[in-house]
């Protein structure tokens, strides 16, 4: 539609109020899923009930859901958009009302936290506002003549009896459809989310993190075709199964997100990507992720499984529990080694082991103090859904300088161990390793005290040019221990 004719129906239709709708149009985001998520998390087992309160009617099941659960509209992701053109409209004395098929104690909720609609209108014990219902509620509560925003399919039976439309986020087949018939006062564009959005919710970036599965290969000196071709596809089964365990994660934790300074902006917890998109991607990762580990081995299926629990666990309840989130993440940096070792057949050393859960309970503190950190200059005391305090700083700081020395006293000693002294051919170079460690873990908790560390030290340390000269000077010394003897012979 022109530009000029859209104004002139936008004019003609100012005068009669202006009916809202709220799930996937005031908001992103569906209330009703997010309803059920939080139903999940706080009572797992009324899960189960679903199904007999649906049977009993959509009306039923969500009273039922809003006794147990009450979300925040605090914390939902809005329209700004569209609630900047609500305060125009208001501003000009416009009568604004919400309908929505949400429960009516979430529309209340909202309409109470944005201070903008004159009614409400929503589902009940009685009704489920959707559709003909809807429409049938605002022509006996409103009249006859109304515009009404909204975004789906679902919202055509409510076009037929308005006098223009609003069209928020709406697909393309369902605004031609809008546009052939009814005036079109306003419309929100809402851009289809891209491959840039879901690179970021399936965390491509910390992929990087399982290229720790090649240490075994890296450890052994041991570079076949077949154990690298099969640890290229263990390194995919193990990055398919990370992303969803991360989706499933973001999921989960909806409400501590949104309140993060950083963590809001993540797709779903900021409405880029619908929560149902994001269940359904889950699934199918997990799925393609065990079918191609079992061609791996049997074994190594069981690795990864063990440590999709592990994390689920981890993201449920455990990273709510100071100190054992961090014991956890260590834990899990490490079983990408052990799987590592058990996609080739590689036996691990108990040294490298040890070294490895020392040195990642270090960079599991770093994460933690770097959170905090951000709490204390924002003035907040504690940090939300985990149980930690700015005040433990004094404890954690210690604990992670701690732990990076305990991971170069165990590289000292496995230098000195029989077994290394016998497998390279210069051990004493090994001793370059110690320093250039003590260097690094310095420098990486130096960072940390200035503010400059990002959320994951992992992969801060892939981007930052002085990590990467210190790993690369770390392959070159471990190469020269080992081959150096060999080099002289020749």
């Amino acid at each position: 539609m022109p530009d000029s004719q859209q104004a002139h129906h936008a004019t003609s239709t100012s005068t009669v109020p202006l009916v809202v709708d709220l799930d996937g149009t005031l908001t992103p985001t569906d209330t009703l899923v997010e309803s059920a998520l939080l139903l999940a998390r706080q009572s797992p087992l009324s899960l189960v009930k679903l199904p007999f309160w649906l049977l009993r009617g959509r009306e039923s099941m969500k009273s039922e859901i809003a006794r147990r659960v009450t979300i925040n509209p605090d914390e939902l992701p809005y329209r700004e958009d569209l609630l900047d053109y609500l305060r125009q409209e208001r501003s000009k004395g416009r009568e604004l009302v919400l309908a929505t098929a949400a429960h009516r104690a979430i529309a209340e909720g909202v309409a109470g936290h944005l201070g903008l609609f004159d009614r409400v209108l929503a589902t009940d014990e009685t009704r489920n506002l959707k559709g003909a219902n809807k429409l049938a509620a605002i022509r006996e509560e409103v009249g006859t003549e109304f515009a009404y925003a909204g975004d789906s399919a679902a919202d055509l039976p409510v076009w037929e009896g308005a006098q223009a439309a609003v069209l928020v986020g709406a697909s393309n087949a369902v605004a031609r459809t809008v546009r052939a018939r009814h005036p079109v006062e306003r419309e929100f564009a809402q851009p289809a989310p891209g491959l840039a959005v879901w690179r970021k919710a399936l965390r491509m970036h910390q992929w990087a993190k399982n290229l720790l599965l090649f240490v075994p290969l890296l450890t052994a000196f041991s570079f076949l075709p077949g154990d690298l071709a099969r640890m290229a596809l263990a390194f995919l089964c193990f990055s398919l199964a990370a992303s969803a365990t991360y989706i499933a994660n973001d999921l989960w934790d909806l409400g501590n997100d949104r309140k993060h300074p950083r963590k809001r902006l993540r797709p779903f917890a900021s409405g880029a990507l619908p929560i149902t998109a994001g269940v359904a991607a889950a699934v199918l990762l997990l799925a393609t992720s065990f079918a191609l580990a079992f061609l791996v081995k049997p074994a190594f299926a069981a690795m990864l499984l063990a440590y999709v629990v592990l994390t689920t666990a981890y993201s449920w309840s455990l990273k709510e529990r100071v100190l054992v989130d961090v014991l956890v993440l260590s834990l899990l940096y490490t079983m990408r080694i052990v799987t590592g070792s058990v996609a080739v057949g590689i036996h691990t050393s108990s040294w490298l082991l040890a070294f490895s859960l020392f040195l990642f309970l270090s960079l599991a503190l770093v994460k933690r103090c770097s959170e905090l950190q951000l709490l204390q200059a924002r003035g907040q005391a504690s940090a939300h859904g985990r149980d930690y305090r700015v005040a433990d700083l004094v404890v954690l700081w210690p604990m992670g300088l701690a732990s990076a020395l305990c991971a170069v006293v165990v590289l000292g000693l496995f230098i000195n161990a029989p077994e290394t002294q016998e497998r390279y051919a210069s051990p004493a170079l090994l001793w370059g390793l110690v320093a250039l460690m003590i260097y690094w873990l310095g420098r990486l908790w130096i960072k940390t005290a200035r503010g400059e560390m990002d959320d994951d030290p992992v992969l801060y340390a892939l981007k930052d040019r002085g990590s990467r000269y210190v790993v690369v000077a770390m392959v070159g010394v471990a190469l020269c221990a080992y081959f150096s003897g060999i080099a002289a012979h020749l």
